[in-house]
Parts: C-alpha cells; sequence; structure tokens
C-alpha cells in the first residue's frame, strides 16, 4: 500500500486525510496530539502544515505501528514526541510533557490497514494466523482465551453485542463445540459454517464475529468513552478535536457524547431546570464527514470511515 503523505514507501494509507488536515487546522507554533499515530500518516501532514515549530504528542499501544512513525516523522526531529501508551491515558501523558492544554487532537479508532494485513497479529480471517487480535501485544488477554474459555451466554452477547450478529447463539454454540481453536482460518471455517451464506450480503459469514472478538480483546468501546471526556478537556478555546470511526458501534458513541457536550446540562430534578454547565463544544459539521469517492477507489476500506469533528467554545 502506498503512503498517502510523506515518507515515501512505507506502508499505510491514511483515512480521510484530505479532510482532516483542514479539519483540524494545523497553525505553526501550536501542540497538537494524534491518539492513534499508527504510521504516521496524519501526524505527518499535522506536523508538516504547523511547520516549523508545531509540536506532536503521538501515542500508540502497538509498538510495531510506533517503529514506522518514528521512521516516518523522523525529518521533523524533536518536534514530534511518541510514546507508547493508550489515549485512555492522555491526561497523564499530557501532564508528562508539561501540556496543560493542545490546539487540536486526532483518533483514528479501530484496526489499521498493517494490521488486518499482518496474519501473525490474528486480524484477518482471510489469512492464517494464531488467535491474538491485540493491539498492544503484551496486553493480557487474546482472543483464542475468550473462544477457548468464555462460557457459551457470555460468547453469544460479546458477538451479539459487538458484532451485531442475528445469529450469535448459534455461532456460540458452533464454537463451543469446535473447540479449541489455535487460528483464525479454523474459527472462521467454524463461523462460516454457521452462518451460512445470507442473501443480499456482500461481508464474509466471519466478517461480524471477527469484529466482536477484536473489540472484546481491546475494549474498543470502553476506551472511546474514557478518552472522549479527556480529549474535549484538552482543548483550548478554538482547539479541535476529529475522531474516525469505520461501524456503527464507534459512531453512536460518538456521536452522543459530543451531543451532551455541545448542548447545556440541566438539573431536571429542579422545578425551573437550571442550567448546571454551560455548552463547552460546538459541532463544526452535524453530519460525519465521508471519504471521497478518490479515495475510496484506492483504499476500498475507508468505504465505511465517518469522520466527526468538534471545537471547544
Amino acid at each position: 500500500m502506498t503512503a498517502a503523505a510523506g515518507g515515501e514507501g512505507l506502508p499505510h494509507l491514511p483515512v480521510l486525510y484530505q479532510q482532516i488536515i483542514p479539519a483540524i487546522q494545523p497553525k505553526r507554533g501550536c501542540k497538537y496530539v494524534d491518539g492513534t499515530v499508527g504510521a504516521g500518516g496524519h501526524a505527518w501532514g499535522i506536523l508538516k502544515e504547523s511547520s516549523p515549530d508545531g509540536l506532536l504528542l503521538g501515542l500508540d499501544v502497538d509498538p510495531t505501528a510506533l517503529e514506522l512513525a518514528k521512521a516516518r516523522l523522523a525529518e521533523f526531529g524533536t518536534r514530534a514526541m511518541l510514546v507508547h501508551a493508550s489515549h485512555i491515558t492522555l491526561r497523564q501523558q499530557l501532564d508528562a510533557v508539561g501540556w496543560a492544554k493542545v490546539d487540536g487532537i486526532v483518533l483514528d479508532l479501530g484496526a489499521s490497514s498493517m494490521q488486518f494485513d499482518s496474519p501473525e497479529r490474528g486480524f484477518s480471517f482471510l489469512h492464517e494466523g494464531p488467535l491474538d487480535m491485540r493491539f498492544n501485544p503484551s496486553a493480557p488477554l487474546t482472543a483464542a482465551d475468550i473462544v477457548n474459555t468464555w462460557d457459551e451466554r457470555s460468547l453469544a452477547d460479546v458477538i451479539y453485542q459487538y458484532g451485531e450478529e442475528r445469529l450469535s447463539r448459534k455461532v456460540a454454540r458452533a464454537i463451543i463445540q469446535a473447540r479449541p481453536f489455535s487460528t483464525t482460518l479454523q474459527l472462521a471455517e467454524v463461523v462460516a459454517d454457521a452462518v451460512g451464506n445470507q442473501p443480499g450480503s456482500k461481508l464474509h459469514p466471519a466478517t461480524r464475529t471477527f469484529q466482536a472478538l477484536r473489540i472484546a480483546v481491546n475494549q474498543e468501546l470502553d476506551a472511546i468513552h474514557k478518552t472522549l471526556p479527556q480529549a474535549v478537556e484538552a482543548l483550548s478555546p478554538g482547539g479541535r478535536l476529529a475522531v474516525i470511526t469505520f461501524h456503527s458501534l464507534e459512531d453512536r458513541i460518538v456521536k452522543q457524547i459530543f451531543r451532551d457536550f455541545s448542548r447545556e446540562k440541566r438539573d431536571e430534578t429542579h422545578p425551573m431546570a437550571p442550567v448546571i454547565r454551560p455548552a463547552i463544544i460546538r459541532l463544526v459539521q452535524r453530519k460525519p464527514f465521508l471519504p471521497m469517492e478518490e479515495e475510496i477507489q484506492k483504499n476500498p476500506r475507508a468505504r465505511s470511515a465517518k469522520m466527526r469533528v468538534i471545537e471547544k467554545i
């Protein structure tokens, strides 16, 4: 896959790159955070546009991604600070570098193309690999732990809630009967047999189950709930936060949190319902930003991407 910006030859095509840089509005002398820096594509654009002295703090739990980002951002020297950490520790990481407030934050949620394309990471049902799916290789829980040790009800609940799989109970039952599993293709075959070919669906039968397992392994939805309030609090007035999601579960959470922060909060138990917190952000655009057709043609995985952007009041 060809790099979209900076570091020619390095993997990773940053999704919504043409929209996210104007949305964040990088300026010289300002401070920025890429909470999911990945291979550094979005970070490269922010540093370029905030030259000559804009600063960026990049966080990621994937050490392999950080090495790629380090190579891609080397040209910016000390303007780019990269830390092996989750975005749920945002406030802690900002305190560590002495930043009280920042002027822009980017979060590109979910798994990256380079993780899907690395069979040894176990994210894809299209390649033989271990049932891993961890963003952070040192995290304790793997997909193998879930499918091989969880009871049928817990499995079905996860597959239904995080994968929105209608046949979750049938899938969970099939997994229990066929386990233990050690590889992605073993699991994909059993799930596909349980789900079967759904008329009108373009999805592989194992797509929803693999999504559910990945979300459970990395506690992705919980991380959004923990990070977004920190991100909003960390922004300077006029600072912007852009969040890219890839499925409805993520987008729903982001939309709800942004909506809550963009409205006055009232004490509904009081007869006059006084305002106890004013709106602290504004929605830059009510509907999410979507990838352009040109980007989708170059990178089909961008098709499901949505970006929501807010500005601190």
